[in-house]
């Protein structure tokens, strides 16, 4: 770009934001204002409404805010749980979803990010990933992670006086200013990294054929002079408090990392959200519990399969579906139901790579996990809480997981502590809980791999960006309505649509270099843990070697 053209267009910016927001306000992106403009006065009396409502309920609930329970499960796609016709067509078996969809709102177009580790922090921040830096999945070592300057929504309920909790599931990075006691949780245990570590890197997963190359004993290795290739001594699970020190559970030192750790992994983090619901329930203030759960992640068949699919992750899907039904009704047993939010999805599609052996398939959207396509970043997603959500509703609005940031936010009387120094991507969506289906704040998506934006979502239509030097015309522009595996773009969409696209693509550019991106944590992986094992240490030194 041109010095006299970067100039125009930060000046332009400048004046754009400048006239929209004052020093008050929350920072979003450039789309957002151009939508507001056309909205402004209709939204400003709706938020007088929705808090009319939100002070109700608190009032209902002697005067205390709501609590909020979130369940994010691993890579499932649209359609595979919660739906009674799709689960008979997939032979999976999900009733205590369903019976959950049944009671509370569907979110039937809830967009994530393409994979994993971008989702959770696009959730955590209310911000799409490629401003934290946190932009694609990592497995092995790699000194970096979610920085001590990004402010998670732990961080902003805790400032409001919430007690809040993560279990399961963290893969933000493996350094100490990322974990999450140190990201706003006042009590955490989780694993240091994700599932190909966890569910693939072990004896039973390389034996079954599902990881190739790594488990010494599926080759002889004979002519193997680099003896540290293979990724080694990684730290598995760990707890920690708050200003604490973690510690890792269940592995000994120079014992080996089996199917068997996994499961019990799982079978300890579901007995702990019970115990941590149990214990914050008590309590005076309300409460922030994230649940993240590593199944339905699994590469290993059981002895007998409990699904009719019979698929290693189809069966862990049943099993998850088990267990959410005991979550739930231990919230209903505690009498917490009318005052507590809750809200399961998935993080993005299906891991599309193991599709045949798995028993996940891609139904409606085609793609999966690293996809910005439709089956990649679709997912189900459904919010009950009695009394304010409309039981067997949905809403057909565009939603993205930032914008439960921002909503949980407003919920709990903590949007006062939402930086104003950054781009906030999430949008309150408050009056679409409450209010119903047409009353969402969003009706686009920005949608990268990577840091590279692959594709923007408006409306019904979605193109896929063009390459360099190709015309917005030549562009695949679908209807995802029509055409929801984006297989038939059709020249008479991108004829009109284009510049308007293209329109999109740059006031989201423009924004970002008003507001530059944050940088990526930093540093020495593992500190903060105090009871390395020998050869977790012998790892940290091999890395640190040629950092």
């Amino acid at each position: 770009m041109n010095k006299p053209f970067k100039k125009l267009l930060l000046a332009a910016v400048s004046g754009l934001i400048a006239v929209q927001v004052s020093a008050k306000d929350i920072i979003h992106d450039g789309e957002y204002y151009f939508v507001e403009a056309q909205y402004k006065d209709a939204w400003q009396k709706e938020d007088k409404q929705v808090e009319s409502k939100l002070a109700e309920i608190r009032k209902k609930n002697g005067g205390k805010r709501p609590n909020i329970l979130y369940v994010l499960i691993d890579d499932v796609s649209f359609g595979q749980m919660g739906k009674p016709a799709l689960n008979d067509v997939m032979g999976i078996k999900t009733p205590n979803i369903n019976e959950f969809a049944r009671q509370g709102m569907s979110l039937n177009r809830m967009y994530t990010e393409p994979s994993c580790t971008p989702t959770r922090a696009a959730f955590l921040t209310g911000r799409h990933p490629v401003r934290t830096g946190i932009k694609e999945v990592k497995v092995a070592l790699v000194g970096e992670g979610l920085g001590k300057n990004e402010v998670t929504i732990a961080e902003v309920l805790s400032k409001a006086g919430y007690n809040t909790a993560h279990i399961g599931k963290w893969h933000q990075g493996d350094i100490e200013e990322s974990y999450p006691h140190n990201q706003g949780f006042d009590y955490a245990a989780f694993p240091l990294h994700q599932q190909v570590q966890l569910a693939l890197m072990s004896p039973e997963s390389a034996r079954a054929n599902n990881l190739l190359g790594w488990y010494n004993g599926t080759q002889s290795n004979d002519m193997a002079l680099d003896k540290k290739f293979k990724p080694n001594g990684l730290v598995t699970g760990v707890e920690a408090k708050k200003g604490g020190k973690a510690r890792e559970i269940d592995l000994k030192a120079g014992e080996t990392w089996t199917q068997a750790h996994y499961e019990r992994m799982n079978e300890r983090y579901q007995r702990q959200t019970i115990e941590q619901l149990q214990k914050l329930a008590k309590d005076d203030e309300p409460f922030f519990l994230q649940y993240w759960p590593l199944y339905p992640l699994n590469f290993v068949h059981p002895e007998q399969a409990r699904s009719r699919n019979g698929g290693f992750m189809a069966d862990k899907l049943e099993v998850l579906d088990d267990w959410f039904g005991e979550i739930i009704a231990e919230v209903d047993r505690l009498g917490i139901a009318d005052n507590t939010l809750v809200v399961f999805m998935a993080d993005n599609g299906l891991m599309y790579h193991y599709e045949g052996t798995s028993g996940m398939s891609q139904l409606i959207y085609r793609g999966g996990k690293t996809d910005h396509l439709e089956g990649g970043v679709r997912v189900d997603a459904y919010v009950r809480w009695p009394g304010a959500v409309e039981g067997g509703s949905s809403a057909a609005d565009i939603v993205h997981v930032s914008d439960l940031f921002t909503t949980f936010a407003n919920i709990a009387q903590a949007e006062k502590y939402i930086p104003r120094d950054r781009v906030i991507d999430g949008i309150d969506q408050t009056a679409l809980l409450l209010n119903g289906e047409k009353r969402g704040r969003r009706d686009w998506v920005y949608i990268y791999e990577n840091e590279v934006l692959k594709s923007i979502v408006k409306q019904e239509w979605k193109m896929h960006l063009p390459g360099p030097g190709m015309p917005a015309a030549a562009a695949g522009v679908y209807n995802i309505l029509r055409d929801p595996r984006e297989q038939h773009k059709q020249i008479g969409h991108s004829l009109w649509t284009g510049a308007s696209f293209q329109d999109m693509a740059k006031r989201h550019m423009m924004a970002i270099m008003k507001n530059p991106h944050n940088k990526l944590g930093k540093g020495k992986p593992y500190v903060g843990i105090e009871n390395l094992r020998p050869e977790t240490q012998e790892t940290i030194d091999t890395f640190m070697s040629w950092h």
